[in-house]
């Protein structure tokens, strides 16, 4: 949608123009220009696509923010400068801020109402014929409003930018903090000293709101993406053309102080960088699969080592056989051969009692070492132990 304001209807022209030649995107003004509250009734209608809007309107859920262009500044002018907000209160001084409605009144009313400042302290006039105190002007700084602003100083003369504080006041809880703290879309700003020559003696506090690029929340995110991605890779013609208007415009910039939700095509180029969910949890995975081997390694480990410690168990039953075979021989006398008959069934009841208890296991071991323990007894001609436990 066109915006009403010359200086804005000025810089989207710009834009307009340098975005004619993209392959990707084009934007095309309409014919009727409205202001702010009805191009996003337009907007949320569908009668048109994006519209150049000021941070500071109220939320709406039909509306997404697409990204920030330029800052906005709320120039506060009088005739001994100085900080404003000082001699404002309890006076009834006449502003002159543009015609009713204008973003110049609605910040300078948002901004006063911090301040508690209300109708007993100040009076909006309509014109600059009708001698204000103060001059309210809410604009980018360009050259353009440069000139603009000395105009008002020759006509009126002796007028200086005023300050809303101590540019070193920022952070430390003063009147500019209050005059923020519940609008975070309106930020401090620091028009630097002779930025407007005799009229700008000295640095000036005051805010900021940015005006924003919006859209219908349902608009495709792939164009929202691609008028991103040209918008700032024209932003060396659009420096160029404007000057101090889009120095401050990053790739990365802030939509945190966003009125609206931000845009789905907004989101995916700010995280256009971001780690995929793969990459993201690739890491988390590769713990977790490198856990899980190791406790799966863990448990074969284990379970060899049991079976080791059960083999071990049986070897010293064979061991122990073994040793009680050798020792039989011809010579052998008859109460040898009864202690040593006595010992094998001995071991085989302590291997039985071990099976029970699950010490041992019934597999080929236990089995061989039953079959040898067996052929011991018999070798022993032993006709009670010839028909041992567990022989078969």
């Amino acid at each position: 949608m066109k915006p009403t304001e010359d200086v804005d209807l000025s810089i989207i022209e710009d834009v307009a123009e340098l975005l004619a030649d993209s392959a990707r995107v084009n934007v095309q003004l309409s014919e009727e220009a409205l202001s702010e509250v009805a191009a996003l009734d337009a907007v949320a209608s569908g009668e048109a696509d994006l519209a150049l809007v000021s941070n500071y309107l109220p939320f709406r859920g039909d509306i997404a923010t697409v990204m920030p262009l330029y800052p906005t500044v709320l120039h506060i002018l009088r005739r001994d400068g100085g900080d404003v907000f000082d001699v404002i209160a309890g006076r009834q001084m006449a502003i002159y801020a543009g015609p009713e409605g204008s973003a110049s009144r609605l910040v300078f009313r948002r901004v006063a109402e911090r301040m508690h400042l209300g109708s007993d302290d100040y009076r909006f006039i309509e014109s600059l014929e009708d001698t204000p105190d103060i001059v309210i002007v809410f604009a980018p700084i360009t050259p353009g409003r440069i000139d603009e602003l000395r105009e008002i100083n020759e006509e009126i003369l002796e007028f200086r930018l005023a300050s809303m504080g101590s540019v070193d006041d920022v952070g430390k809880g003063t009147s500019i903090d209050a005059a923020v703290l519940l609008n975070p879309h309106i930020v401090p700003f620091v028009i630097p000293l002779g930025t407007y020559g005799e009229m700008s003696p000295e640095a000036a506090l005051t805010v900021a709101v940015d005006k924003i690029l919006v859209a219908r929340h349902d608009l495709d995110s792939a164009v929202v993406y691609d008028l991103i991605n040209e918008v700032l890779r024209l932003r060396p013609a659009l420096a160029a053309r404007r000057q101090g208007v889009f120095q401050n415009l990053e790739d990365d910039f802030d939509v945190s102080r966003s009125t609206f939700v931000v845009h789905p095509g907004t989101q995916s180029y700010l995280q256009r960088d971001a780690p995929s969910v793969y990459e993201r949890y690739s890491g988390v995975a590769e713990v977790v699969a490198t856990i899980v081997l190791g406790l799966v390694s863990a448990i074969f480990g284990g379970m060899r080592l049991y079976k080791m410690r059960r083999k071990n168990r049986i070897d010293t039953f064979y061991v122990r056989t073994i040793a009680l075979q050798r020792a039989i021989s011809e010579q052998t006398s008859d109460d040898d051969r009864q202690r040593i008959a006595a010992e094998v069934r001995d071991l085989q009841t302590r291997a039985f009692d071990m099976l029970i208890d699950e010490k041992l296991a019934a597999d080929e071991s236990f089995r061989i070492f039953i079959t040898l323990s067996n052929d011991v007894l018999r070798q022993l001609g032993n006709p009670e132990a010839a028909s041992p436990i567990g022989d078969t």
